[in-house]
């Protein structure tokens, strides 16, 4: 995605809503606003696609689809050979879209309607569905975004791919897959997160010319974590720092025959900038992590040492971070609870969430980070409900146990009970074993670091995907977690990577 894209993101109501109002203060009409996405779209059509000659145009009855029209009267005007084809009965077109349809007919355009057309082109420009669809598409709506996939070119989205919800990312039985995405006004926070990043290709952006004023008046509803904003809560150190101001961090986890898990923990916390990182886990696993990172100090904890040999052991840290490989067991659960009853800052997951679902606690000063399936647990509820709607999800899980949460995934969620956060980084080469595990120890390392449990949930969820990217950079396929540990200390780079 763009570097250039703006960091506020909003619901469709407030885009809706807002537009209007800011265009009435500014005096602009908003036909005047349609005619600009038009443009917007057809300049990046010129741009992207410059060799495209023939183009199909997908309208439907709303303002979506008077973008639509717009856009093929001005191929029509440059030349281009333009099928238009529409979804609902052109004669329910009203206000602004009549207006843009007529102005299309006047050109010279032909309206198409009934069975999808037949024949080869360019490039697909999608304009049926707004940000107003709310339920599932069926019957003729399912058939012709089934058809626009199927055919071999490119595909370009008036403001979001039809069938896409703008405000959570869901798709609605089926959406359109484009290749790019032009978002007008404000950009909608559904199109960041989730099943959305399958479906947008690469996201652009235009104001339409009040988009200034309306990022003035109108707040966020959440914003996109950029590279920029990334780089400015990086953690800094003074020239005179040693070891003890960077923090001394715990990682908990590797029942027996577990042990990766914690080790790849234990040394991203290390990696992150972390002053001094102890493990402790089963006592079989101390050779690996030594042999692995001799820097890593080691810690077990036998049930028969008792309770309050455990709880000397845990106050040498500033930060814990408990879960990775940890298993449920009885040694798992007294390590959890006595974790939980010393009141040290902590970093949760995997395991250490699965027994926070068993028994359930609110406290403040936790960052949890679920993956959708640890979400679904803590919640009660399925994977699908979760991946439905990620930010009622994510808010519901500070809800119920407070702290800062971290909701993984494509598009990663951090919502700190008032500010929603979309790390914009990360690629699908991420999905394999251990990173999480890695995720989990660079919180902890940032923790260490930092003042602010929100700032060092969003530094240190930017930072691993930062780093996958960079990893990622000569292929994605085989990537692994202990590939990003070498790169965790880079420096954010804001110029392009």
């Amino acid at each position: 995605m763009s570097a250039s894209l703006p960091h506020s993101l909003y619901r469709s109501d407030q885009v809706r809503d807002g537009e209007r109002k800011i265009a009435a203060d500014l005096g602009v009409e908003m036909y005047n606003l349609m005619e600009l996405a038009g443009c917007a779209v057809f300049e990046t059509m010129k741009d992207r696609w410059p060799d495209a000659e023939s183009i199909l145009v997908c309208c439907g009855s709303g303002n979506n689809g008077g973008d639509g029209y717009v856009i093929a009267r001005l191929a029509l005007e440059a030349n281009m050979s333009v099928t238009l084809w529409s979804a609902a009965d052109p004669s329910s077109a009203s206000g602004d879209a009549l207006k843009a349809q007529q102005k299309f007919v006047a050109a010279g355009g032909l309206i198409g309607q009934g069975a999808f057309p037949d024949g080869d082109h360019d490039l697909i420009v999608d304009a049926l569905f707004g940000t107003g669809l709310s339920r599932d598409l069926s019957g003729a709506c399912l058939l012709a975004v089934n058809a626009i996939n199927a055919i071999n070119c490119p595909k370009i989205a008036v403001d979001l791919p039809s069938g896409l919800d703008a405000d959570t990312g869901h798709v609605w039985g089926g959406a359109v897959i484009a290749d790019c995405t032009v978002s007008f006004v404000g950009l909608k926070q559904g199109l960041f997160t989730g099943k959305a990043r399958d479906y947008c290709g690469d996201i652009l952006y235009d104001g339409l010319g009040i988009g200034e004023e309306f990022a003035a008046h109108i707040p966020a509803s959440s914003t996109l974590l950029t590279l920029t904003l990334a780089k400015t809560l990086e953690p800094q150190r003074q020239n005179s720092a040693h070891k003890g101001h960077a923090g001394r961090v715990i990682c908990i986890g590797g029942q027996k025959g577990m042990g990766g898990a914690i080790i790849l923990s234990g040394q991203a916390t290390l990696r992150s900038g972390a002053g001094l990182v102890a493990v402790l886990t089963d006592e079989s696993h101390i050779p690996a992590v030594l042999a692995r990172q001799p820097e890593l100090m080691t810690r077990w904890w036998l049930e028969d040492d008792g309770i309050e040999a455990l709880e000397e052991t845990l106050r040498w840290a500033d930060v814990i971070a408990i879960g990775p490989g940890l298993g449920q067991s009885e040694w798992a659960k007294k390590l959890f609870d006595a974790a939980v009853a010393c009141g040290i800052p902590m970093v949760v997951d995997a395991d250490a969430l699965n027994l926070l679902a068993f028994s359930p606690m609110r406290r403040d000063n936790w960052i949890l980070t679920p993956h959708p399936g640890e979400a679904a647990n803590l919640l009660s509820t399925h994977v699908t409900e979760i991946e439905r709607d990620r930010f009622s999800a994510v808010k519901e899980l500070h809800k119920r146990y407070g702290g800062v949460v971290v909701l993984k995934g494509a598009g990663t969620i951090v919502y700190d009970g008032s500010t929603l956060q979309i790390i914009d980084a990360g690629n699908p080469g991420m999905a394999s074993g251990g990173m999480g595990d890695v995720l989990t120890g660079v919180i902890a390392g940032c923790v260490a670091q930092m003042s602010s449990l929100s700032e060092s949930a969003s530094f240190g969820a930017y930072l691993h995907s930062y780093a996958a990217d960079i990893a990622a950079q000569d292929g994605e396929r085989g990537l692994i977690a202990s590939d990003l540990l070498p790169l965790l200390g880079n420096n954010i780079k804001t110029e392009s990577r």
